[in-house]
């Protein structure tokens, strides 16, 4: 099986030394999620880190297929373990494609959601019991050669701000009733709460209802002290 978990240190010396590590932002609809990857992601240029971002489900052409028909086609009946199974087939396919390479070149791989999302969206969101929550880790886990981040953001928001925040048209599951991403939300404390249990790596789960700029001071005060 494959490990990220070998090599912890930053790039030293402004990039003459690099060294892989896996980084994961997750959290519910409207939580500032994208806000935060711009700013991460214009961090890590102004510091000269050899990274890639890609985005879960996505960046791969089933990946991308699976994508359209999870979020776009609201005329579509998909119960959640369909759900589930798509999500973690485009998930595995991104690994294989495109994470486990990036990582193996060494680079800082960031990526938009991850296997935590899945155990949340069509796991506690949907009533999963613990059983339940622990066969969808085991299982993705399985999925993705035990590729797991090493540090992932959480970002904290109730289902009330968040949707304040959507002023766009919604996708097909971000079009679900109040209650479910009210789930959505709880569903991520309890994951965090629990993560030791779970999943490998370390997991911060961060008041995104604070002004993006101090949300993003939390997550680089992280990132700083992990990646020295």
């Amino acid at each position: 099986m494959r490990s990220v978990g070998v090599k912890r240190s930053f790039i030293q010396n402004r990039g003459e030394e690099r060294r892989e590590m896996f980084i994961t932002i997750d959290g519910g609809d409207g939580s500032g999620k994208g806000r935060q990857i711009e700013l991460i992601r214009t961090w890590f240029e102004d510091n000269n880190v050899d990274f890639a971002f890609f985005r879960d489900p996505g960046d791969t052409a089933l990946g991308e297929s699976i994508r359209s028909l999870l979020l776009e086609r609201h005329d579509l009946s998909i119960c959640s373990k369909s759900e589930l199974a798509l999500f973690m087939a485009s998930r595995a396919q991104l690994v294989a494609e495109k994470i486990w390479p990036a990582l193996q070149e060494g680079k800082i791989v960031l990526v938009d959601r991850y296997l935590l999302s899945t155990v949340v969206y069509q796991g506690y969101a949907v009533g999963a019991d613990e059983r339940e929550i622990a066969q969808i880790w085991n299982i993705g886990q399985a999925l993705v050669d035990n590729v797991m981040p090493d540090l992932t953001f959480v970002l904290d928001c109730s289902a009330d701000i968040a949707f304040q925040r959507l002023n766009r048209a919604k996708d097909r599951i971000e079009s679900r009733s109040s209650e479910y991403h009210s789930r959505v939300a709880q569903g991520y404390r309890d994951a965090v709460q629990n993560w030791r249990k779970w999943a490998p790596g370390e997991a911060f789960l961060i008041d995104a209802t604070a002004p993006p700029e101090t949300v993003f001071e939390k997550i680089r005060t992280v990132l700083e002290m992990r990646l020295s």
